[in-house]
């Protein structure tokens, strides 16, 4: 019995900070999902007050953010200026 929920997609314009998008873009080749399910994922475990991720997986994303040197946390979610270059 296929339990998956038929869903409409559409393409959309985010832009994200450069070195979130490597490190979730890495996240999500590990786990073998595409950028969209992956974010789709950590949505709706969001919209439930859920963490969306194992230890295991958290582990994962402290390297990757080692690996691209993403020194952003949650405490500067809403206070980020672009540089004027980009």
């Amino acid at each position: 019995m296929d339990m998956a929920k038929k869903v409409e997609r559409i393409q959309t314009g985010v832009r994200l900070e450069k070195r979130i998008v490597k490190v979730l873009k890495a996240l999500a080749e590990y786990h073998e999902l595409s950028m969209g399910d992956l974010l789709e994922g950590i949505i709706l475990h969001a919209f439930e007050g859920k963490s969306p991720f194992s230890d295991a997986s958290l582990e994962r994303i402290a390297t990757l953010k080692t690996i691209y040197h993403l020194d952003l946390d949650a405490g500067d979610s809403h206070q980020l200026e672009e540089n004027d270059a980009a």
